[in-house]
This record gives structure tokens, sequence and C-alpha cells, in this order.
């Protein structure tokens, strides 16, 4: 992944994720084994559980320890009101900016 690509996916990694708690609640290392199985082969661990911890803080997920076959127990995270809430205001923010981009890479307006 390039730099320029990388920026970008700053900027949307939080919506990314939480999109992914939308449809089921899962750990931080199945998140970044989706990313990567996605295509996102330079999102590193480290990334991925700082924004959980700053997602978690904000209360956009609920979490729950599970008990993990090797190790401590894992921190399952779901997607809660709040977090849908803002995830849909997401969603809305992209189409809004992949619409108006469209039209400028289309030469229009």
């Amino acid at each position: 992944m390039g730099r320029q690509m990388t920026e970008m996916l700053k900027g949307t990694l939080e919506g990314i994720v939480l999109a992914i708690l939308s449809r089921r609640p899962a750990y931080g290392y199945e998140i970044t084994a989706w990313l990567r199985d996605q295509g996102f082969s330079d999102i590193a661990e480290g990334t991925v559980y700082a924004l959980l911890v700053r997602i978690e803080q904000r209360g956009f997920v609920d979490v729950v320890k599970v008990p993990s076959e090797k190790g401590p127990p894992r921190k399952v995270y779901s997607l809660n009101a709040t977090g849908q809430q803002y995830l849909e205001g997401f969603w809305s923010n992209w189409s809004f900016l992949a619409e108006r981009l469209e039209e400028l890479r289309k030469g229009g307006k």
C-alpha cells in the first residue's frame, strides 16, 4: 500500500472497523485478519488495537471478556446503539464525499 492510500485509510479506518462490528462481534485479531484478507495488508495489529481502545472510550462499543484457549481472555467488541448512530453518520458523510469526488473525476460541476 502506498503512502497516499495509507493516509486515506487513516481517515476512514474507524468507520471501517465499526462497519465490521455492525455485522457481528469480533476481537482485535479477527478484525485485523479480515482487513488483511480484504487487501489492507499493511495494517498493523497495533493500529487496530489502538483504534479499538479509542472507540471503546468514545462509547461506540460494548466489550465482553471471553475466555481463550491460549492465553488471557479476549476482549470481544460489539457495536452498540451509540456506535450504530455514529456509523450511520459515517456512511452519510462517505456517500456525500464519494458523490462529489465522482462528479469531480468525471469533470462535472
